[in-house]
């Protein structure tokens, strides 16, 4: 087959041409314009909001897949939530090659449990059977950096020291090595997103050590309604939440948009889709042989994309501040 080049001698169709192509880039131009406002407008925090409840409980998790620290107010920033050097997921677990490990590969780092003096400068780790073991957070800002995975991506680390890593080994492994404890010394998150599904998630959102983002918020109701649903019934903590609230119906906040606490605003990034953490008693340490809660909310909180099902949301925070025990939570519209 041949084709032959004919050129545009015509004026008129040479300009019906050009005018076609200006209109296209226009629209294009227009199109990419709209995309940019729209999106930008939708960053933008609401002017209105109504009251739908207020924060029934406050936890901080110095140590991945440890124990809790419930705390009457707190202070949020972009790095997560903290109190002095009280802050949370600042320390993990390691293997010695610096890869991070959990508890639903390691049941018992739930039954670590760390306190802080009245200073918030010195953590204390207890543990059933171990002495207590003192962390002098303060120290490690001057510590060489080691190398440390979370999920894959690289993240500045400092190592807690020998003894707490025979400590942590001993308790986790009954071996003196194997595992290490390692902090994050900075500021400000330094991950790029990790998942890119989430379009509203963003780098400053990814916190210190966190698997997705800095805050995480759960309603009573929620909870409530999950345990109509089973034999033994499960608390907020369970779940891992830094803010739950009293007030809200089961759920509500799924469509809940834009959230604000005290002086702090927050973006609701994604759902919180629930890993087998879920099914270990925090109190004890053991593992649920039905698989509960997660089987349970297979049956009902499935979410289109998501392999597992989805408990409380994922909040990336708009404006720092500190909130306190009894503070009322606002939504946006």
């Amino acid at each position: 087959m041949q084709f032959t080049f004919v050129p545009f001698d015509d004026f008129g169709t040479r300009n019906s041409v050009l005018l076609a192509t200006g209109v296209g880039l226009a629209s294009a131009t227009g199109y990419g314009l709209y995309k940019y406002l729209a999106n930008y407008w939708d960053n933008q925090p609401p002017q209105k909001w109504r009251q739908v409840g207020e924060l029934a409980d406050l936890y901080i998790y110095p140590i991945k897949s440890c124990g809790a620290i419930r705390v009457s107010h707190m202070d949020c920033t972009v790095i997560g939530p903290k109190l002095g050097l009280l802050r949370d997921r600042i320390f993990m677990v390691t293997r010695t090659d610096g890869t991070y490990i959990c508890a639903r590969t390691f049941p018992k780092l739930l039954l670590i449990q760390p306190s802080f003096n009245e200073q918030y400068e010195k953590m204390t780790l207890s543990a059933p059977g171990m002495p207590d073991i003192t962390v002098p957070v303060s120290d490690l800002f001057s510590v060489d950096p080691v190398k440390a995975w979370v999920w894959g991506q690289p993240v500045t680390a400092t190592d807690c020291s020998e003894e707490l890593a025979r400590w942590i080994s001993r308790f986790v492994l009954n071996e003196e090595t194997g595992l290490r404890l390692v902090f994050y010394p900075l500021d400000i998150p330094t991950r790029p997103v990790r998942e890119r599904q989430h379009a509203k998630l963003t780098a400053r959102d990814t916190g210190a050590l966190h698997n997705s983002t800095s805050f995480m918020l759960l309603t009573e109701a929620s909870v409530g309604d999950l345990n109509l649903r089973l034999q033994k019934p499960v608390t907020a903590q369970q779940f891992r939440p830094n803010f739950v609230v009293k007030g809200p119906g089961a759920f509500e906040e799924d469509d809940w948009k834009w959230i604000k606490i005290g002086e702090t605003v927050y973006r609701n990034v994604k759902p919180c889709n629930r890993c087998s953490v879920i099914t270990v008693d925090s109190e004890t340490g053991i593992r649920s042989n039905e698989n509960e809660p997660m089987k349970t909310l297979k049956t009902y909180r499935m979410k289109p994309g998501l392999e597992t099902p989805v408990m409380g949301m994922q909040m990336g925070i708009r404006t720092e501040g500190t909130v306190r025990l009894g503070d009322a939570v606002y939504v946006g519209y």
